[in-house]
């Protein structure tokens, strides 16, 4: 079954549309977490070490979070590679008239988008399991606020966060339609509902992240 969705490209565009669902689902969560910094350091020190020691967490939704990761962005270059390749007359595809901006440059977000989760590991991920890990230490339940802190106290990386989370938005203005699209909700009566929710996630869900980092680093430099 899996092969088979694999080889064809309706099937590849519903893997797709499961695994851009996961990870929108992640963001919200993510979220949610982050948000708790910004009102209380003992709820978010709480929810973080809650996340960062728990086995079901840490070692089946994690791997499961960076192959779904992963995933997205490959089977988003397949099909970006194909629907060129099937195009007869290039020009058609690029038109303005046919596509919207972000239709268009789908891979072009994907891609920032994953240089951003790079150095999202840099700062988080891999600190994190060298701590844990590697170079084993004594666990804090109270080191994840200032941890947090400090990556927002220098200006370059919070700017590089806010065009991160920019360019996350313009990529899910498209990909929240097109994933419900993908796996069969395309009567006129869903069209509505779902092109508001779309805009409402792309904007409030990046722009939550956003605001974090600027709160932090406001807070930091006043």
């Amino acid at each position: 079954m899996l092969n088979y969705f694999l080889k064809h490209t309706i099937g590849r565009k519903i893997l797709m549309a499961l695994s851009g669902f996961f990870l929108m689902f992640f963001l919200i969560q993510h979220l949610a977490i982050n948000l708790l910094s910004v009102f209380s350091e003992d709820l978010f020190n709480s929810a973080s070490h809650f996340m960062g020691t728990n086995f079901f967490v840490q070692f089946i939704l994690q791997p499961v979070l960076i192959f779904g990761v992963v995933f997205h962005l490959a089977m988003g270059v397949v099909l970006e590679i194909q629907n060129r390749r099937a195009t007869a007359q290039r020009y058609a595809y690029n038109t303005h008239n046919n596509s919207s901006w972000m239709s268009r440059n789908m891979i072009i977000t994907g891609i920032m988008i994953f240089l951003f989760l790079c150095l999202h590991f840099v700062d988080f991920w891999i600190p994190e399991i060298e701590y844990k890990y590697i170079d084993v230490k004594q666990e804090v339940n109270d080191r994840y606020f200032h941890e947090l802190e400090e990556k927002f106290h220098d200006l370059w990386r919070v700017v590089l966060y806010v065009l991160s989370f920019c360019f996350l938005s313009l990529h899910l203005l498209h990909g929240f339609q097109s994933s419900f699209q993908s796996v069969g909700f395309t009567k006129r009566r869903y069209a509505s509902f779902i092109k508001k929710a779309s805009v409402f996630y792309a904007i409030v869900v990046p722009f939550g992240f956003i605001f974090i980092a600027i709160y932090h680093y406001l807070i930091y430099i006043l």
